[in-house]
């Protein structure tokens, strides 16, 4: 029966208000609360309604990162995935080189199915997912609303949200397949779990056993905080609203 790999991600938790460091290199990440990725929590929750209704075997979770990554994992043995891999590297990980990361793995454990949450909520980058199907030249299905499976056929059939609605592919396995926000509800961790998570045993892996080189596709030139929005004004008649949208504003 197929295996099941999601790749999840440790960022900042997202009810945390975002600073920007001093020296505009990045955003505040020491003494921050951090969490899984959302998105990667839906990826998770899919995999686990897949072994659940009996089309999978075993649902492993891959994180990459620093050694603080393995609560991440702990998370997700909690919510119920069987395995655990961790690739330590305390070096920043763009989204080309996590790709290649996942590669090396997914030739190592040889899953069914890859799945990724559709982006992460730190870099908002939106390629992982992409890239690493582009690299093992798999199908993928990105933005999935929807998910089923055909173990008889070896095919999964994926409802995307598209900007003119939903579309609909169909995709030979093994595939990768990015979730988005409507896809599921997350589960909880229950405490018994979350004690067993603790015993289950999380595997190593440093970029250098997986042969793959870490460096940098792009700099980071800057991190500057948005611009303060402009307080509103109150119009007093719908002429004063229409000169300003064509004058000032300049959209009609």
């Amino acid at each position: 029966m197929m295996k099941i790999m999601v790749s999840v991600k440790r960022v900042v938790d997202y009810a945390v208000k975002i600073r920007v460091k001093p020296d505009k290199s990045g955003v505040e990440t020491s003494n921050v609360k951090m969490s899984m990725n959302p998105f990667c929590e839906i990826a998770l929750e899919e995999a686990l309604r897949i072994k659940e209704s009996g089309l999978a075997s075993e649902v492993v979770a891959v994180s990459m990162g620093p050694a603080q990554c393995v609560d991440t994992l702990r998370t997700g043995l909690a919510m119920g995935a069987d395995r655990a891999i961790h690739v330590e590297s305390t070096a920043n990980l763009y989204p080309l080189t996590v790709a290649k990361l996942l590669k090396a793995i997914v030739e190592v454990e040889k899953p069914g199915l890859l799945i990724l949450g559709k982006q992460a909520i730190d870099d908002d980058c939106n390629q992982t997912g992409q890239m690493v199907a582009g690299l093992l030249n798999w199908p993928q299905g990105t933005f999935a609303s929807k998910v089923v499976l055909d173990n008889e056929k070896l095919t999964a059939t994926v409802d995307r949200e598209v900007d003119g609605g939903i579309e609909t592919l169909c995709l030979n396995l093994p595939a990768v397949i990015t979730t988005d926000l409507r896809l599921n509800q997350p589960r909880y961790a229950t405490l018994p779990n979350i004690m067993k998570a603790k015993s289950k045993v999380i595997k190593k892996f440093t970029p250098e056993d997986l042969k793959v080189e870490i460096k940098s596709d792009f700099d980071v030139v800057r991190v500057n905080e948005p611009p303060k929005r402009k307080a509103g004004v109150v119009l007093s008649s719908v002429d004063e609203l229409i000169d300003k949208l064509r004058n000032e504003a300049r959209v009609i």
